[in-house]
């Protein structure tokens, strides 16, 4: 007992409680949404899962900033075998979500599905950062960057066979590409990446491994003869859009939104709650949503530049890209100015397994800032590389 006392006492004392509060605070007006969103079918059930999830949240949270994350990143090659085999269940028994995805397992035992592409993240996190500090004198050897570039395909390639989850599948490129730069990858090697992209894109287009509802869905908005009547593959895209112009700068009042009340966008409680948010809460509710989730984001990176170790600030930076680009995303699919490819906002969509991971991603933050660096100076992520391609 006295060992839980005092793991308390240093939690509440030394735990990032800023940046607890304002995940906390972004939860609770998602919840607030929810309620919102569903209140046409009257679907309590909704609030009071996302209500239990945002509170076994902040027990994750307390934690991941107890435990010392360099234990767990150093049997990282335990985290990968358990990461892909969890994946893989989604070829056996994966179902489908409201994206149409069969990204979701959902055990009998649980009030709510999980996700093991939303949860793997933070492990592929934990794995990316661990095998950059390890080869951290080697980094731009081609050996390195083949190594964590092979094990960022196996993802994406396993996610994109067993769940065709686009958005989960472009996730994980982003968070590599976010690391590796922010580690002192070469940007020769990206320029080689790009130029394979180049040349791969189309015949990946091509070749049948893409379904052509996917690649409407990428096309959608920057074709306009796909669907201008705005009655089948653009609906969603374009209710949307009549959603946050209707709310103009004060918005429709909270539960009074002409559209959210009827429920005729699909899945407005999930993918598309900044749309309800716009439609009810009008401009300056959207200013709110957006600056509390660029502080959390920007408090991740802080927390990062002041880490105590390479690996510890690589993962701050991956929690905070992962986080910028779902939202980036997010919002940009609700505005019609990118492709809908199933990712919901942080902290605000529903979803009880996206709650508890985003809760232990930014634990991991806070059990990192717990551990302050004893270099006060050492701010800065790319270290100086002096030999680019060293073998």
């Amino acid at each position: 007992m006295k060992r839980i006392f005092s793991a308390i006492g240093v939690f509440l004392r030394s735990a990032d409680m800023l940046l607890l509060i304002m995940c906390i605070c972004a939860s609770v007006f998602g919840i607030v949404m929810i309620a919102s969103a569903t209140a046409h079918q009257d679907a309590s059930n909704y609030i009071l899962i996302q209500i239990l999830a945002l509170v076994l949240g902040i027990c994750a949270f307390v934690v991941l900033t107890l435990i010392d994350i360099d234990i767990i990143a150093e049997r990282w090659d335990l985290l990968l075998i358990f990461s892909l085999l969890f994946i893989g269940l989604l070829y056996f028994f994966g179902v489908s979500g409201d994206s149409g995805n069969r990204s979701w397992l959902r055990p009998s035992f649980l009030p709510f599905g999980l996700q093991p592409a939303e949860i793997c993240k933070i492990f592929y996190i934990i794995i990316l950062a661990k095998i950059l500090s390890q080869n951290e004198q080697r980094l731009n050897s081609l050996l390195s960057i083949g190594k964590i570039s092979l094990i960022t395909l196996i993802f994406i390639g396993e996610i994109a066979v067993v769940s065709r989850d686009d958005g989960s599948a472009l996730a994980y490129a982003a968070i590599f590409l976010i690391m590796a730069l922010c580690a002192g990858v070469s940007f020769a090697w990206f320029g080689v990446g790009i130029a394979g992209l180049v040349v791969a894109v189309p015949y990946f287009w091509n070749s049948g491994l893409l379904q052509d509802y996917q690649k409407i869905r990428l096309m959608l908005p920057y074709d306009a003869s796909i669907d201008p009547t705005g009655l089948n593959e653009r609906y969603q895209m374009s209710l949307s859009q009549v959603y946050i112009g209707g709310g103009q700068l004060t918005g429709q009042g909270l539960m009074q939104g002409s559209q959210t009340q009827t429920g005729i966008l699909p899945a407005q409680h999930t993918d598309f709650i900044f749309s309800v948010i716009g439609e009810e809460l009008g401009m300056i509710g959207c200013l709110v949503c957006i600056l509390l989730l660029f502080a959390i984001i920007i408090r991740c990176f802080y927390v990062g530049f002041r880490a105590n170790s390479y690996m510890n600030r690589l993962i701050c930076v991956g929690v905070g890209g992962m986080l910028l680009f779902q939202v980036c995303i997010n919002v940009g699919m609700c505005l019609g100015v990118l492709p809908i490819i199933g990712l919901t906002l942080p902290f605000f969509s529903y979803g009880g397994s996206s709650i508890v991971t985003m809760f232990v991603a930014v634990g991991i933050v806070s059990g990192i800032r717990m551990r302050p660096a004893p270099d006060s100076s050492a701010h800065y992520l790319r270290p100086p590389i002096t030999n680019r391609f060293a073998p």
